[in-house]
């Protein structure tokens, strides 16, 4: 489904498409070794193809993990494209189509993730503004991950687990379990 939809939507990469296991879904999968049973709710920041929302949902559902999970993405395009992914696999997902970033909306959630969604300073101010409660926060970060970490660490006291990718030495994600903006 996601190989037939790039190809009338830029979902992925094109030349990342072939390594469309490695590359998007192990990719994914990895962080719900992270996630544990007093993790009741999780949304996906700008959830775009559904990674790593829809992948982290198959995941929780074959551990048996009750994990309620919310996708939100602003383009009507790709949120057709979620919802049906979702029917096609039957999954126990939300998806909100919205701009994230609106006045009105907060985030309420006790995981947030977010992949190759925003720089890692745009994400924790998002974070700071819009959410009312959350345990852990989980960004992905590429070839500029560390430099977005030194940027973000100017503004932000940042209380985070480094983890290096399964997938790719030039990427790690990092966990973020505080975070207050410096004076």
């Amino acid at each position: 489904m996601l190989i037939e939809a790039n190809n009338k939507m830029n979902l992925v990469g094109k030349s990342t498409i072939n390594q469309i296991w490695s590359r998007h879904i192990l990719d994914c999968f990895q962080v719900i070794d992270y996630i544990d049973e007093n993790d009741k709710t999780m949304v996906d920041l700008g959830s775009g193809a559904g990674l790593p929302g829809l992948i982290l949902a198959i995941a929780a559902n074959e551990r048996k993990i009750s994990l309620k999970i919310n996708l939100v993405e602003k383009s009507l395009k790709k949120t057709k494209f979620l919802k049906r992914v979702i029917d096609n696999l039957n999954l126990n997902v939300q998806i909100e189509s919205k701009n994230i970033f609106g006045e009105e909306n907060k985030i309420d959630s006790d995981v947030i993730v977010a992949r190759a969604f925003k720089p890692l300073p745009v994400i924790l101010q998002l974070i700071h503004n819009k959410a009312i409660k959350w345990k852990k926060i989980f960004v992905f970060l590429g070839k500029t991950g560390n430099k977005e970490v030194l940027q973000a660490s100017k503004s932000w006291d940042i209380k985070y687990k480094q983890r290096m990718s399964i997938t790719s030495t030039d990427s790690f994600i990092i966990e973020v379990n505080k975070l207050r903006k410096k004076n």
